[in-house]
């Protein structure tokens, strides 16, 4: 691989036009896809194979007229403390409000609050529900205009309203968040090279890769149901590991020139082939091992996932791709302008690098040094032991939308079972007469607890072979509690003396998904960490090192979970990090984290070490390999770290319920793995096991297949065909 690299990344440079071309082309023709076939963006959450959509199912064949999966807005009207809304003055403005409503585009059903009673005992506020034939997202500006309108004007009668649901779910202003992170990014990038031309070019080739992406996404949505967050995702992983892999090649490039060869033309030819085929071959295996992890998520089975999970895995790949393929391709375009020739010649005189001195700090007191990086991951993963997890709903939203507004109004006068109504459906078999099903659902769910209410039933026309009936629950939508009663309602229906009945509704469908995931997170957990032991047993010819760096990435993955539990569920600094209100973490969040972390941290273990091995294996005794594979890699992974660090916290500016927490946590996870696991628990756990660390058994080793990742075999064989045979000592890439 080593070698193939060396020759691409040559090749690139000396027809650097070419390739440029070449991705010029690939761009124009993504961009035209995008623009003929790019459509809405699918909101919903669908998990086939479970009760709850097969019950969808039935609805849409039995039901055709009814939008179970359309957009709901609740309208609630209140007047003044003491007023009746059912005074006749009140109730008119109330009516009115809903005949306007009647010719609202898209419009399939309208409830009247004084037809089914959803009035507040004491008469305070009424609430009419408002479905649509299309999700929130995909609703044209004249639905929603109308709806708006249709409140104001009541507004604008003296009556207070406010609308729940998702109807008016607004899509995700973009931009600010890419925004942030790349100027975070610049500043990083200029401090570690000293060059604004040198820091343009890993800025450049992310936002060309994180583009390509987004407008494949948009030409996919032509064929496959795409979810809203998938495009922020992937823009948010192809600015992190876009730059971060550009800034790998690039500073390797720059270790490889020497002020004769910054001035010659065929030394910088070589110099960048060295760079591909060494730090190259690192961003392709790590590149590889996220795509991967992200990819496994398919096992889960939830379609917007594995959608998600595939749009971030070929966004990594792209980014690959332009870094090995189009950064050289630009290297010959800046030129001499890559690097001074002073900024060489003060780098030659340069002592111990700060990197170096660290790790020798580590390796002086390895004992104190990781039992304190133990102990302080272990305490900020406490938190993870009362892990929650749902979707989210209007009860999570900002206290001052109207949304939030609305919610607590219904909760407050109905009960908070009332925001998340279940939905009985059932296939009767033959024609039944409404009465008479309502009044066994009444009998069979007599000793069911945890239900404030079950509604009369609801036949299909003109067959009447199949029911839907809502049962409100005592509890809210995402309590423990109503995530118990749809199990007690499935089980006690399953023996009900008519019919095959099943539960559903949004609120199910939530409690499905979540139940899914953590049902798949200890199994995909698995998966994964038996992945990076495999992997990095290969890399490093190891046993030790690939345990350790495994236990180190469970350390950081659990640290994250703790820190998004104590801000984003027990609400600990809420304000600081823009948190409107705390509550259960994203049922995605968990296994999303694991598959992109796993990737994330492998980045900083094979750069890191893979240059403390090409030391020790070169002969020097274990603690002095630490401290010269630090000297020579400390400072780009600091700074690919805190540009990670940096993109993936301005995307909790997002006001995306989904990004915001993603965002935190993926931060949290490259902060604690980068800087706590691979820069002081590494070096801390190698110093103290010696020579122990690389033993591998012979026979593990010769079965074990070869990968090349850092360019050993490279080197040697340009060693050999410069003539220097085994007499030239040095670590590939270092500094002559």
């Amino acid at each position: 691989m080593a070698t193939f690299l060396y020759r691409l990344g040559k090749g690139a440079y000396r027809r650097a036009w070419l390739v440029i071309a070449i991705w010029v082309a690939i761009a124009a023709a993504v961009g035209a896809g995008a623009y003929q076939l790019a459509e809405e963006t699918d909101p919903s959450f669908s998990l086939p194979g479970t009760e709850s959509q097969e019950a969808f199912d039935l609805i849409e064949e039995r039901f055709p007229d009814y939008a179970a999966d359309g957009a709901k807005a609740n309208v609630v009207f209140a007047v003044d403390e003491g007023e009746d809304i059912t005074a006749p003055e009140n109730a008119e403005i109330v009516r009115e409000t809903l005949a306007s409503l009647q010719e609202s585009p898209n419009l399939a059903s309208l409830t009247d609050p004084f037809e089914t009673q959803m009035i507040a005992p004491d008469k305070s506020l009424a609430v009419a529900t408002v479905g649509y034939d299309e999700p929130g997202f995909s609703l044209p500006s004249e639905a929603t205009d109308a709806l708006e309108d249709a409140a104001e004007q009541a507004a604008d009668q003296g009556m207070r309203v406010e609308i729940g649901g998702d109807a008016l779910v607004a899509p995700p202003e973009m931009g600010s968040s890419e925004i942030i992170g790349l100027v975070v990014a610049a500043v990083v990038l200029v401090v570690t090279f000293g060059a604004f031309v040198a820091a343009g070019l890993p800025i450049l080739t992310a936002v060309l890769g994180v583009g390509l992406s987004t407008a494949a996404i948009a030409a996919a949505t032509a064929f496959l149901d795409v979810n809203e967050s998938t495009g922020t995702l992937a823009s948010m992983l192809g600015l992190a590991v876009g730059i971060d892999y550009a800034l790998f090649i690039l500073f390797r490039y720059r270790s490889e020139l020497t002020e004769e060869t910054v001035g010659d033309h065929g030394g910088r030819a070589e110099a960048i082939g060295k760079a591909n085929g060494t730090a190259g071959g690192a961003v392709v295996f790590a590149g590889t091992i996220v795509a991967i992890a992200l990819l496994g998520l398919a096992v889960v089975g939830i379609p917007f996932l594995t959608t998600m999970a595939a749009a971030a895995a070929a966004t990594i790949v792209l980014a690959v791709l332009i870094a090995v393929t189009l950064l050289p391709a630009l290297a010959r375009l800046v030129g001499r302008r890559i690097v001074s020739e002073k900024r060489l010649r003060r780098r030659s005189e340069e002592r111990t690098p700060a990197g170096g001195r660290w790790a020798g700090f580590i390796t002086r007191r390895p004992v104190v040094m990781g039992l304190l990086a133990l102990v302080s991951l272990a305490a900020i993963a406490v938190p993870a032991t009362d892990l929650e997890l749902a979707l989210p709903d209007d009860g999570s939203a900002s206290e001052e939308s109207s949304q939030r507004q609305a919610y607590d109004m219904i909760a407050d006068a109905f009960g908070p079972g009332y925001n998340g109504s279940l939905m009985l459906v059932g296939d009767m078999g033959e024609a039944s007469d409404p009465e008479q099903v309502y009044g066994m659902l009444q009998q069979t769910l007599s000793e069911v607890d945890g239900i404030e209410n079950v509604g009369m039933p609801r036949p299909n026309a003109p067959d009447s072979d199949t029911m839907i009936a809502m049962v409100v629950p005592s509890s809210g939508p995402a309590d423990q509690e109503t995530a118990d009663l749809v199990h007690d309602l499935r089980e006690t229906l399953g023996e009900a003396e008519s019919g095959e009945w099943s539960v559903t509704g949004q609120t199910a469908v939530n409690i499905d998904i979540s139940q899914r995931i953590l049902d798949s997170l200890l199994p995909y957990l698995a998966i994964v960490v038996g992945l990076a032991f495999l992997l990095l047993m290969i890399v490093f010819r190891s046993l030790l090192v690939p345990l350790a760096a495994t236990v180190g990435f469970l350390l950081s993955v659990f640290a994250a979970f703790g820190a998004l539990v104590a801000v984003f569920q027990w609400g600990w600094g809420a304000s600081l990090f823009g948190v409107d209100q705390p509550g259960p973490i994203m049922s995605v969040m968990p296994i999303i984290l694991v598959g992109i972390v796993f990737g994330l941290a492998m980045d900083y273990q094979i750069f890191l070490v893979t240059r403390i091995r090409e030391a020790f294996v070169h002969g020097e005794d274990p603690v002095k390999a630490i401290v010269t594979g630090f000297s020579l890699t400390a400072r780009v992974v600091v700074a690919a770290a805190l540009i990670m660090v940096s993109v993936f916290a301005a995307f909790m500016l997002s006001d995306m319920e989904m990004i915001a927490p993603i965002g935190f946590g993926l931060a949290a996870a490259v902060l604690f793995d980068a800087f706590v696991v691979r820069m002081t628990l590494m070096p801390a756990f190698l110093a103290l096991t010696g020579k122990a660390a690389w033993w591998l058994p012979a026979w593990l080793d010769r079965v074990l297949p070869k990968v090349d990742v850092e360019g050993e075999r490279l080197a040697e064989r340009l060693d050999a065909e410069s003539g220097g045979g085994e007499s030239e000592p040095e670590l590939v890439g270092a500094r002559k």
